[in-house]
């Protein structure tokens, strides 16, 4: 049952992530959060994954925070509704494309409740604690164009899986130790003071300088030609 509310498929270096319950409008359910749990543990250490993309066709906390921990850029396409759960699961992604007639909201308070699945700790590294208070204290419903304004979403584009799988091809086709750092370096931000800051970017850099990858781009950018990188292991 897992395995048929959430599908992985790999090409070249993209693990593409689908919700798949579209007779449901991809509600959640219990074997769509085993599903989306299953896969992101898998995808933590897949050999040659590069990036991901998370969409839907038209466990709670560890379904949205899993994502957060993968070592790769996660990028989310978001369609239609992204709602409560929906929206908190799009929050654990590190760039977030949205159709401009998505519609997103931190829906628990019309049900009496609070966000559960990281989404009170995520939103406001997004957006500001003081929006996320108004998001969160009145339910209302953004769309694209207001997500992106509030920081919410990353960009607007009128299919947003398509933007999503090209970003990721993009990002796929840089040096993958590169990658893995700069998003390493870019979570640090704003959680640890500037000298441990600084002091992680030259332990990342020390890293890279010299070593076959970062010879490789170099390489390919001289010569014109795309890079040949070796995956971590």
């Amino acid at each position: 049952m897992a395995e048929q509310r959430v599908t992985v498929t790999i090409t070249d270096a993209v693990a593409d992530v689908r919700l798949n319950r579209p007779e449901k409008r991809n509600a959640l359910d219990q074997a769509m959060f085993a599903g989306l749990i299953t896969a992101g543990e898998r995808l933590k250490s897949e050999p040659g994954v590069r990036a991901i993309v998370l969409s839907g066709e038209a466990a709670g906390q560890r379904a949205a925070y899993v994502w957060t921990e993968i070592p790769v850029p996660v990028i989310a396409a978001v369609t239609g509704n992204a709602l409560g759960g929906g929206l908190q699961i799009a929050l654990g992604a590190d760039i977030r494309i949205v159709a401009p007639d998505a519609r997103m909201s931190v829906l628990e308070i019309r049900w009496g409740l609070v966000p559960d699945m990281t989404g009170t700790q995520l939103l406001p590294e997004l957006v500001g604690r003081d929006v996320a208070k108004e998001l969160t204290f009145s339910g209302r419903v953004v769309r694209g164009e207001e997500a992106v304004t509030l920081g919410l979403a990353t960009r607007v584009d009128a299919d947003p899986r398509r933007a999503a799988l090209e970003l990721a091809r993009s990002v796929a086709g840089r040096s993958p130790h590169a990658i893995r750092a700069a998003k390493r370096l870019l979570d640090l931000a704003g959680r640890v003071d500037l000298q441990a800051g600084f002091a992680a970017e030259q332990r990342e850099i020390g890293a890279l300088i010299g070593r076959p990858n970062q010879a490789e781009a170099v390489a390919a950018e001289f010569e014109k030609r795309p890079p040949r990188f070796t995956d971590p292991r």
